[in-house]
């Protein structure tokens, strides 16, 4: 069937807002069999009419995001009921839901929930859980194709399609035996991985191969029948144990706190040049509570020192920035806060602050355990600050996720 997404926001167009509802739906829609054909991004105003009559005639399915709040540049609903030739009428349970909201926040029901509350007849209305927009289904008819019109703030958008949007969506395309599997990797790059995967990949009938390279990780994506993707995930675990860090989409601080988790580990981080971002990323999941007390970010030398018992010396002969500094930092942390493992960082973030002997983008990565070695190594990231940040980070969960496996940190 063919899919369009039609995104409207001023916002989006001027680039204020990321749009990232083509990256949601469009994995949402495929895992019901859909994929969309055509996505198109446009302002607020009567454009959207424009577009939905040039769309209309060559869809089976469209989406729009957007339009439907309560000022005077939400007009997807009526645009559409008058292109339709569709009445309005005011909905009384709409309006509680609205009404119910703003009593929450003691702000009155003025005109722009009554416009909220109006509903093309024939529509089916898409409750909304986390704000006031309803969305609404206009079923297919001889004028239109199956229409959606949702919210476009994220946190409304995403619940409503996922518990009002995707039952219609079912019932629409009927029973499908196609599905998807993601994998992620790290540790290698998108053409080693291939290379590694393809030649016993491709030997499986009907299945659909493909990658993505994000920083630090690389993401094999296959869609297939169950058998297909049942073979794909065996030869997967099979060839690279090592690299992979998970087959559910699972981030890699998740996989690494249900590792801690299983083992009744804790860990904790000694930071410098990354600013706590270790810290950050893993309290981002739900549960790092049960695996991290404590953590450290020692950006000066003194704070080194004091905290985490760094030999001054050992700075003054190696630099801060060394396998020296970087070990005492990861077994000063795991010293202090009684853990099981710890993980350091110590670089040049850049743009300033780099030498000839280590330039910018110089990284040290430390990880003390109580029951093995000391760990440390060099990495090169010369690139801006904030992906040298995540690359270091991702570097260093994946040093702490292969020793809690068991699996070798570096590859020999």
């Amino acid at each position: 069937m063919r899919v369009d997404l039609i995104n409207t926001g001023t916002e989006l167009v001027l680039g204020r807002t990321v749009n990232t509802h083509l990256s949601y739906l469009g994995e949402a829609l495929f895992l019901v069999g859909l994929r969309i054909q055509r996505q198109i991004c446009i302002p607020d105003g009567d454009v959207i009419g424009e577009v939905l009559s040039e769309r209309m005639p060559h869809s089976d399915i469209i989406i729009v995001t957007g339009g439907l709040g309560p000022t005077s540049d939400d007009i997807t609903r009526e645009l559409i009921s008058e292109m339709l030739g569709l009445e309005l009428h005011f909905n009384e349970a709409v309006a509680d839901n609205v009404k119910s909201y703003y009593a929450l926040r003691s702000r009155p029901f003025g005109e722009g929930g009554k416009r909220q509350s109006m509903v093309p007849a024939g529509a089916i209305v898409l409750p909304n859980s986390h704000g006031t927009a309803p969305g609404l289904y206009l079923p297919k008819t001889e004028k239109n194709p199956h229409l959606f019109l949702l919210p476009g703030p994220p946190r409304e958008l995403y619940p409503m399609f996922e518990d009002e949007t995707l039952p219609h969506l079912r019932k629409i395309v009927g029973q499908t035996d196609v599905e998807a599997k993601e994998w992620k990797f790290c540790g290698m790059g998108e053409t080693e991985l291939a290379e590694k995967l393809e030649p016993s990949l491709s030997k499986i009938p009907n299945l659909e191969i493909g990658y993505c390279a994000k920083t630090m990780e690389v993401h094999l994506r296959c869609v297939g029948n169950a058998n297909a993707l049942s073979q794909a995930d065996s030869i997967v675990r099979d060839s690279l144990p090592h690299q992979l860090v998970s087959n559910d989409l699972k981030l890699i601080e998740e996989v690494v706190i249900e590792l801690l988790k299983a083992k009744g580990q804790w860990i904790t981080f000694a930071e410098s040049c990354t600013g706590g971002l270790l810290a950050h990323r893993l309290t981002n999941v739900s549960g790092a509570s049960s695996v991290l007390a404590e953590a450290h970010v020692t950006y000066a030398n003194d704070v080194k020192t004091r905290l985490l018992g760094v030999n001054s010396k050992s700075i003054e002969a190696h630099g801060v920035v060394s396998s020296e500094v970087v070990t005492q930092m990861a077994e000063g942390a795991l010293k202090v806060s009684g853990a099981d493992h710890a993980l350091a960082i110590t670089g040049i973030a850049g743009p300033t602050g780099g030498s000839a002997e280590k330039p910018v983008g110089t990284v040290y990565l430390g990880l003390a355990s109580k029951d093995a070695e000391t760990h440390a190594e060099k990495c090169f990231y010369p690139i801006d600050r904030e992906t040298f940040k995540w690359r270091t980070t991702q570097r260093a969960f994946d040093i702490l996720r292969r020793r809690l496996l068991g699996y070798p940190l570096i590859e020999g």
